[in-house]
């Protein structure tokens, strides 16, 4: 089976450059991690004819895996869902999973459920709403034929929310047969900022490689940082030497700072 993926960003912000498309990098990463061959990253604007044409064209292609990210919201320009819609050639109709989903989330933060948010719950017939834990719009998982079309948020906390929690599972089980590999370690005595360039540059140390920060003390007063590192590849011992590998480095990049590393 192929596993090729398409990342597709919409918005107009992205084309004028006023944003900058950190959603499309962080995306390749996790699908390559994820053994995906990423084969192009496309922005188009918000547009009906492009949007169209580009869901449209990875269909086409038999591409496996397309992730778009944007044009979810309440805006009357937060369009995607419909012309997903068009594109599978589909009714546009309110999901009554999502309908559920962002009644909770209006209700819970006593909000209004007006037109324009009821709209968050319009999808493609046949589609499957992925729960949003830090926004109000629900994503899409949409099926046709062998192709998998996955639509976020295009804010990237949302993005990421939606994503790690939802599709990063399914696409790990449905995926090639890697070995991943996971580790901790805590970090104290320096600032997650002053993490930041030593985990870039680990990041760089492999295409398959994730390593995320988690903050757990004052950024400040008493900086206690909790670095998790996760590895995939094709066997297990190739896995094990990557990581160790990269654990090594940010531990000795950690210690020159002044930094001491708590459990490894």
């Amino acid at each position: 089976m192929s596993y090729t993926a398409w990342i597709i960003s919409i918005g107009n912000e992205l084309l004028i450059g006023k944003t900058v498309n950190t959603n499309a990098s962080w995306l390749a990463r996790k699908l390559t991690l994820l053994g995906y061959d990423v084969r192009r990253i496309i922005t188009v604007p918000d547009s009906e004819e492009d949007e169209v044409e580009v869901f449209r064209d990875a269909i086409k292609r038999g591409i496996r895996v397309v992730i778009s990210t944007g044009g979810l919201g309440p805006t009357f320009d937060d369009r995607t869902s419909e012309y997903l819609a068009k594109a599978l050639n589909r009714k546009y109709v309110i999901n009554d999973e999502a309908l559920r989903l962002v009644v909770e989330t209006f209700k819970s933060r006593g909000l209004e459920l007006t037109e324009p948010r009821l709209k968050q719950a319009k999808m493609p017939e046949g589609a499957k709403p992925l729960p949003n834990p830090v926004g109000t719009a629900p994503g899409i998982w949409v099926e046709e034929g062998n192709t998998i079309i996955i639509a976020l948020p295009g804010v990237p906390a949302e993005m990421m929310a939606i994503f790690e929690n939802y599709v990063e599972p399914r696409l790990r089980e449905m995926g090639p047969r890697l070995h991943f590999v996971e580790k901790s370690i805590t970090v104290k005595g320096v600032p997650e900022a002053d993490l930041a360039p030593i985990i870039e540059k680990g990041m760089k140390m492999s295409n398959r490689i994730y390593i995320k920060s988690h903050p757990k003390g004052h950024e400040i007063r008493a900086p206690l940082v909790e670095v998790h590192v996760y590895v995939s590849s094709e066997d297990i011992k190739s896995a094990e030497d990557e990581i160790n590998r990269v654990l090594n480095f940010l531990i000795s990049a950690i210690r020159e700072k002044g930094g001491e590393v708590l459990s490894a």
